[in-house]
């Protein structure tokens, strides 16, 4: 779907419609609109030809371009493919392709660093209910998701360390696994305290994925009906700006793992 986005943005950038990039390739029109839906593919060749066309010198994006058309991936997702909605999928390859992660997380501990007990007492509080079976579905899953090694930065306010979403020694297994996690070189995990200033700059959740280009950068974030991507170049520059305010008045890894540790000490 992002390479299809990525087609359809360089088509519209050269002031050209569907009919005409297919006389361009000799091609259909359907066959151009398949292909900027995400409904069929496209060869490396024709990829090529249409940014020629498109009159893209950006040598570097074209070749990461042809890397996500050409990829036959069939990662470990594919086992949930019809057990699970699509947007469960789609965040699995988006993180497997991932060159770096960084999270904010105001309510809930970043399902990547989640126990079990915990993110089953998240899946299980949801609305409209989930049948034991979804539940273990999900909780398998995103198990699944936390055998990572790309780098990872997860700002993490107080809020989502001190709600208990389900008992004391639950709460506290989390903590703990969270300062566990933070020693790993791959993951870093700062804290923003209440009486922190400064962090009015961010007031919901956001994934920030790195792709092999900043402009093929993702950001998920929440909402009621579900996961939004977003993409778009100008959104994509007020994201990384957002991360980095939000990062600035956070505590650094250290005093944050000490943070961490007193509050499990209070559980």
């Amino acid at each position: 779907m992002r390479l299809a986005t990525e087609l359809r943005r360089l088509r519209e950038a050269a002031d050209l419609n569907a009919r005409q990039a297919a006389a361009l390739l000799g091609v259909s029109p359907a066959q151009i609109t398949h292909i900027e839906s995400g409904l069929a593919g496209v060869s490396e060749q024709r990829l090529r030809r249409l940014a020629s066309h498109y009159a893209c010198t950006d040598d570097e994006f074209i070749n990461a371009l042809v890397t996500m058309a050409t990829d036959r991936t069939r990662g470990w997702w594919e086992q949930f493919r019809g057990l699970l909605p699509t947007p469960f999928l789609d965040l699995s390859e988006l993180e497997h392709h991932a060159r770096f992660l960084r999270h904010v997380a105001i309510l809930y501990v970043p399902g990547l660093l989640q126990t079990e007990d915990y993110s089953r007492a998240v899946f299980s509080s949801r609305l409209p209910e989930l049948t034991s079976d979804e539940v273990e579905l999900r909780i398998q899953h995103r198990k699944a998701r936390q055998d990572f090694t790309v780098p990872y930065e997860a700002v993490i306010h107080e809020a989502a360390l001190r709600i208990r979403v389900s008992d004391r020694a639950a709460a506290r297994a989390q903590l703990t696994r969270l300062l566990g996690l933070s020693e790993a070189d791959h993951i870093t995990v700062r804290v923003i305290p209440f009486d922190l200033d400064g962090f009015a700059t961010a007031s919901s959740t956001m994934t920030y994925v790195g792709g092999p280009l900043p402009k093929l950068d993702t950001v998920v974030r929440d909402a009621p009906h579900g996961s939004v991507l977003i993409d778009s170049e100008a959104q994509l520059n007020v994201y990384r700006t957002r991360f980095r305010k939000v990062e600035a008045v956070s505590l650094d890894p250290e005093p944050s793992r000490d943070f961490i540790h007193k509050l499990a000490k209070e559980l």
